[in-house]
C-alpha cells in the first residue's frame, strides 16, 4: 500500500501581516522540514492491519509519496531557495486568496486545502514535526495527541461570533477532547472530504474578529475530534498530552521551541547543528541541502 505523506504551504497569512515584505522560513523549521521528509521518503514500510506482512510483522509498501502542497508564492519560494527537491512534488494548488478565508484567524487553513486535494490514505505532517518511526497505523484516523479543554483555548462554541447561514450541531458532543494534528493520518476519504467541509464551512462563516488561536484550533482540531466521534471513527493517537515533554525517541515536535530558537540565536544554532549533523549522517545524497539552508 502507498502513503501519501503531505505537507503544506501558504503564505497568504504572512503578507498578509507584511503587504510589502519577503517571505523566508525560519532556518530550524527548513532543517525540520527537510528531515521529515526525506525521513518519510526513505521509509519503504508502515504498519496499517493490511498489506503483505514482513518477516517481524511490519507491513511493507511501494514506499512513500512526500508531497509539498503549496500556493503560487510558496511554491515560487521553495524552487527559488533551491530545497523543491526535498519533496517527489512540489504542487500549487492551495488557493492563493484561500477562497476567501481570513489568513490571519485561519492561518493553517492551506493544511485543510492540501488534505481536500489528497486521496486516503494520507498522511498529513506539519513542517515542524518529524516521525523518525511510524506508529502502528491501523485506525481511520490517527493523530498526534488529545488536547485538555481549556476554557482559554476551547471555549464554548456559543462564543464564536458566526455569519446568520451557519449553525452548529446540536448532536455533537462537545466534552470530546480535540485532537492536535501536527500529525494526522486519515483512511477514509468519506470522512476525510466530510471532515475537511465542515471545517472549511466554519472558516468561511466565522465573522472577524482579533480572537484567532480559539477559531484556528476549533475548525481544525477540536471539530475533528467532534465528528469523529459522531461518525463513530476508530482514533488513536501517538503521545500523551501530560508525556509531552517527557524525553523518546521516535517524533521530533519544535512548536513549543519555535520562539525560543527565534529569541536566543545559540540554542537555534544548537539544533540546526543536530539537524545538520543528521543528514550528514543519514541522508549524505542531500547533504548539500546544508550549504543552501546555512
Amino acid at each position: 500500500m502507498k502513503l501519501n505523506v503531505i505537507y503544506s504551504l501558504s503564505t497568504l497569512p504572512f503578507f498578509k501581516k507584511n503587504p510589502n515584505g519577503s517571505f523566508e522560513m525560519d532556518k530550524f523549521e527548513l532543517y525540520t522540514a527537510a528531515l521529515s521528509s526525506l525521513t518519510r521518503k526513505s521509509k519503504q514500510e508502515i504498519s496499517p492491519k493490511d498489506g503483505l506482512c514482513s518477516s517481524d510483522g511490519r507491513i511493507l509498501t511501494s514506499g512513500n509519496t512526500t508531497i509539498m502542497h503549496c500556493d503560487k508564492r510558496g511554491a515560487e519560494y521553495l524552487r527559488a531557495k533551491g530545497v523543491s527537491d526535498l519533496w517527489d512534488e512540489v504542487l500549487e494548488d492551495i488557493p492563493d486568496d484561500l477562497e476567501g478565508i481570513n489568513p490571519l484567524m485561519f492561518w493553517a487553513a492551506g493544511k485543510l486545502f492540501a488534505l481536500k486535494n489528497t486521496k486516503a490514505p494520507v498522511l498529513m505532517l506539519d513542517t515542524d514535526f518529524i516521525a523518525w518511526q511510524l506508529p502502528e497505523l491501523g485506525s481511520s484516523i490517527v493523530a498526534a495527541h488529545r488536547e485538555p479543554l481549556f476554557e482559554k483555548t476551547y471555549p464554548d462554541v456559543s462564543r464564536f461570533q458566526m455569519n446568520d447561514s451557519y449553525t452548529f450541531n446540536d448532536k455533537l458532543d462537545y466534552t470530546v477532547q480535540p485532537l492536535n494534528t501536527a500529525f494526522l493520518y486519515m483512511n477514509d476519504d468519506e470522512f476525510k472530504d466530510y471532515y475537511v467541509e465542515q471545517s472549511l464551512d466554519f472558516m468561511k462563516s466565522a465573522l472577524p474578529c482579533d480572537d484567532y488561536l480559539t477559531y484556528m484550533v476549533y475548525a481544525e482540531q477540536r471539530l475533528l475530534a467532534l465528528l469523529a466521534a459522531y461518525k463513530n471513527i476508530d482514533v488513536k493517537t501517538i503521545l500523551c498530552y501530560e508525556q509531552l515533554r517527557l524525553p523518546q525517541k521516535r517524533y521530533t515536535h519544535t512548536w513549543g521551541a519555535k520562539q525560543v530558537m527565534r529569541d536566543n540565536p545559540s540554542e537555534e544554532e544548537r539544533f540546526c547543528e543536530k539537524c545538520r549533523n543528521r543528514i550528514r549522517k543519514d541522508f549524505p545524497k542531500y547533504e548539500y541541502i546544508i550549504d543552501i539552508i546555512g
